[in-house]
């Protein structure tokens, strides 16, 4: 007797220690300065993410962010599926996604952090980096397979449009840009925006479709490498067909004031229904020094102002 009235007590205390414990899976683990979470990412935002990664982390001790760069597709199917609570993406969510996400009482937050840039690059040796925007729009719509078409006295041949990935934001954009419902036989892809510029360098019929942030910083090395490798292309404004023209290129200035025409807005969004991480991270990148990491970055942040310095010769 006196040992099951040792035992009985001792039991009800272990069993109390290991229900707690099988609860604590269901609770949330994460504040908006600490714990470990995924973050899908648009494969076009690598070295912005992983700048604005580190420096949070370097802040919040407490906190890792598992940043996975993705496909525009895949990053948004994973945050449908509930396998991120946070995206970094150029699009918003359509109405079909939002009103599923409710349906399952989730209310996603979108928050405007940057406006970005699609940039057009062609090989160093090409001497045609001044495109007239019909001119881009006719060779999406295959209207013009040749650089002979641009410029009688091009030595180049056939053109040839790199993507970084079918399923990427950039084929994405220009579809909706110019009502296509295809593209012409001269665009393809290949598998990252890394890939586009190795093409590009290497052959000198190819325009390469990269997303600006990939060549936008000349204090990160990885952008300062690939500067060294291409050119990129200037565009003149819609409808602007004069011999003196001015052809925009994709730098912070002409995307603020919208003079570059390929130009877009990147947001972050989140599903979590708590106050966790996936906020902490999202109002970093909104807050002061992540829009702060967006403006060295070459990207123009969504909450600050970007000075246009003309310079005169």
């Amino acid at each position: 007797m006196d040992l099951y009235r040792f035992f009985l007590p001792a039991s009800v205390f272990f069993l109390l220690i290991m229900n707690s414990c099988g609860d604590s899976g269901q609770k949330n683990t994460d504040t908006p300065t600490s714990g470990r979470i995924k973050v899908g990412v648009d494969e076009s935002y690598r070295l912005l993410i992983d700048a604005e990664v580190y420096t949070f982390e370097a802040i919040y001790k407490n906190a890792h962010i598992d940043a996975q760069y993705k496909t525009e597709a895949d990053v948004i199917n994973d945050f449908m599926n509930d396998s991120v609570p946070l995206i970094i993406v150029n699009t918003k969510l359509n109405e079909k996604q939002v009103e599923y996400l409710r349906s399952i009482q989730y209310v996603p937050k979108t928050t405007l952090i940057a406006h970005d840039a699609i940039a057009l690059v062609v090989n160093n040796e090409n001497p045609d980096t001044n495109l007239l925007y019909q001119t881009v729009k006719d060779i999406f719509l295959g209207k013009i397979t040749s650089w002979k078409q641009i410029n009688p006295k091009s030595k180049l041949g056939p053109l040839r449009v790199v993507f970084d990935h079918l399923k990427s934001s950039n084929p994405r954009y220009f579809k909706e840009k110019f009502a296509l419902d295809s593209f012409p036989p001269t665009c393809s892809a290949v598998q990252n925006n890394e890939e586009v510029i190795k093409y590009v360098e290497n052959n000198k019929n190819g325009i390469g479709i990269v997303s600006v942030n990939w060549i936008s910083d000349k204090q990160d090395t990885v952008s300062n490498n690939f500067l060294k490798r291409i050119k990129v292309i200037g565009i003149a404004l819609e409808g602007d067909n004069n011999q003196d023209t001015y052809f925009y290129r994709p730098y912070q200035g002409y995307i603020a004031e919208g003079s570059y025409p390929f130009t877009r807005e990147i947001y972050c969004i989140n599903r979590q229904p708590y106050s966790g991480l996936a906020f902490g991270f999202s109002a970093f990148v909104a807050g002061e020094k992540g829009q702060l990491i967006l403006l060295h970055s070459g990207l123009v942040p969504a909450a600050m102002p970007v000075r246009i310095v003309e310079i005169k010769h």
